[in-house]
């Protein structure tokens, strides 16, 4: 593995820990809260070098990131756990504007399937007439 990747995939390894995903317990009230995230890590390099003898040019770069979203948090208490998610109505949003979405496009799809079959059957019956078209 060459040494920009290894600069990069390191620090990455080095942040990948449970502590990442669950936060610290918070406790209050007979209740003890734990936040949890969503991580995710990313990476990339390159290299490259010249494309003639007269133009030796070499060059390597790279970078890595990490993107942490919270989700929600366990609340642990003496009868029971439960996981409460952070964005259940955004979801909910999302899935309906999605159902709304599809829906429209399957409306105009169906809309023009039947205009093109009736100007089907409007051009057979004049065939079917003796009809000619221009």
């Amino acid at each position: 593995m060459s040494e920009v990747l290894k600069s990069i995939v390191e620090p990455l390894q080095a942040s990948a820990a449970v502590k990442s995903v669950f936060g610290d317990p918070v406790s209050a009230q007979g209740k003890t809260i734990i936040p949890v995230a969503r991580i995710a890590y990313g990476f990339g390099a390159g290299s490259g070098k010249g494309l003639s003898r007269d133009n030796p040019g070499e060059g390597e770069g790279g970078g890595g990131g990490v993107a942490a979203t919270p989700i929600g948090v366990f609340e642990v208490t003496d009868s029971q756990t439960r996981f409460i998610p952070l964005h259940e109505g955004r979801n909910l949003l999302v899935a309906g504007l999605l159902g709304f979405g599809f829906g429209l496009l399957w409306a105009s799809r169906r809309e023009r399937a039947l205009r093109d079959s009736a100007e089907r059957l409007e051009t057979a019956s004049r065939i079917g007439d003796g009809y000619s078209a221009p």
